[in-house]
């Protein structure tokens, strides 16, 4: 048991370290096939996102396509050199193209077919803009590539704001009799693997600031469960030992996540 933790905290560092590199190489070769199979390769990631946000209105293949369109954004503008995993960069890219195009797609009340029309195109505008760019256009850019006034541009990103949710009471037909189903029974549920993203992400960096034994003892602490007599008992060593350099790992922690230290006395 404990030998496959070990094996795939190892194959996580060990792919992990592959991504890191392919982003090195992308970014001193720009190489556009290598920078298909990076998009490719982390796909997944969209998709969970995408999924997060169906039954709102919009259909998941819509989804699906703002949020591929993030995850390209999200690949030309990592910077491996930062040191955090991609998969941290982009969620919140990607997370923030789904918002936006929610934002953009529903109205709450009735606007002018004029300006419905004009925010269509200032949205697809905006996105051509931004990945020609490598950033967010500004109001005058995109008023030059439509031919319209910067006003106007304003008038339809304002007007785009306003988004109209369906009622979760909603009833729907479901082709069978006497049976009805409403928006809320069709919400998903949350794909396990989205919070895996962020705590594998963490688990492995922190992870990179232990030596072998204290990786053990974390190990057999935090994911097998184990008492630190027990522990002491595998490694031959003894329990003070264990507890010693427990505190450390968690100080070690604490110093990565920029947790502030308790300090002070205790009051007696």
């Amino acid at each position: 048991m404990a030998n496959e933790r070990e094996n795939g905290k190892d194959l996580r560092k060990e792919k992990l370290d592959e991504e890191r590199e392919e982003f090195r190489r992308l970014a001193e070769t720009r190489d556009p096939k290598l920078r298909e199979k990076i998009i490719t390769d982390h796909l997944y990631i969209a998709e969970i996102l995408a999924k997060k946000y169906v039954n709102r209105g919009i259909e998941y293949d819509d989804l699906l396509q703002v949020a591929s369109l993030g995850l390209i954004f999200a690949v030309d503008r990592y910077d491996v050199s930062k040191g955090f995993a991609f998969s941290s960069f982009a969620t919140p890219t990607i997370v923030g193209e789904l918002k936006r195009h929610f934002r953009d797609k529903g109205w709450v009340i009735r606007v002018p077919r004029r300006i419905q029309e004009l925010s269509k195109k200032v949205n697809l505008v905006r996105l051509s803009l931004a990945q020609e760019m490598q950033r967010q256009p500004t109001v005058d850019e995109i008023a030059e590539r439509l031919g319209v006034s910067a006003e106007q541009v304003l008038e339809a990103m304002e007007a785009s704001k306003v988004y109209a949710p369906q009622s979760l009471d909603k009833t729907l037909d479901t082709g069978v009799d006497d049976q009805e189903m409403s928006f809320g029974d069709l919400i998903g549920e949350e794909d396990e693997r989205f919070n895996e993203i962020d705590f594998n992400d963490v688990v492995d960096r922190l992870s990179a600031t232990l030596n072998d034994l204290e990786k053990r003892i974390f190990l057999y602490r935090y994911f097998e469960k184990r008492t630190q007599i027990s522990i002491a008992e595998e490694l031959e060593i003894s329990q003070m030992t264990v507890s010693r350099i427990e505190k450390k790992i968690i100080k070690k922690f604490r110093q990565e996540l920029q947790i502030p230290v308790q300090s002070g006395k205790k009051k007696r």
